[in-house]
């Protein structure tokens, strides 16, 4: 189709390197998270606090900063889809994949599935805003002007 602003062409290859760097953007950016939440608290860290859905809750601190580091991998991850992804349309897509394999991931770490209320709210919470947050900054970067004219100007 000759004429289209920008065509999109089916490329899995592309889809899947960008999946699997989300995934490691996310877990990434996750655990420095809470290593840093960690060593202000002086806790241990420990994968149950990624991928144990009984660790979230609002009745215990560690609950409760685990639940904060959740919430700011979600920003941070906003960033992700905007460097990474560069597409506003794409932005839930992605964001609804990775949390998918952090279900998947849960559910294979801990061998039940999540059926912590609390896990379900965190998780849905942090989907809303890394798909929301990125989705702006992606729309403000597909906005942007395009120069037409690179040459200096010149007054006559």
């Amino acid at each position: 189709m000759a004429g289209q602003f920008r065509s999109y062409v089916w490329d899995p290859l592309l889809i899947l390197s960008q999946i699997v760097l989300m995934q490691t953007v996310y877990y990434g950016s996750l655990g420095l998270w809470l290593a840093l939440v960690d060593g202000l608290v002086r806790s241990t860290p420990s994968l149950d606090q990624m991928f144990d859905a009984e660790i979230l809750g609002f009745s215990t601190p560690p609950g409760r900063l685990s639940m904060m580091s959740f919430v700011l991998n979600a920003l941070t991850c906003a960033l992700g889809l905007l460097y990474f992804i560069r597409r506003g349309k794409q932005c839930l897509d992605f964001t609804v994949t990775v949390h998918f394999f952090h279900l998947l991931g849960c559910w294979f770490y801990s061998s039940r599935f999540p059926s912590a209320l609390t896990w379900w709210l965190v998780q849905a919470v942090c989907i809303a805003l890394m798909a929301v947050i990125g989705e702006y900054l992606c729309m403000r970067t597909e906005l942007k002007e395009i120069p037409l004219n690179s040459a200096p100007k010149s007054n006559v």
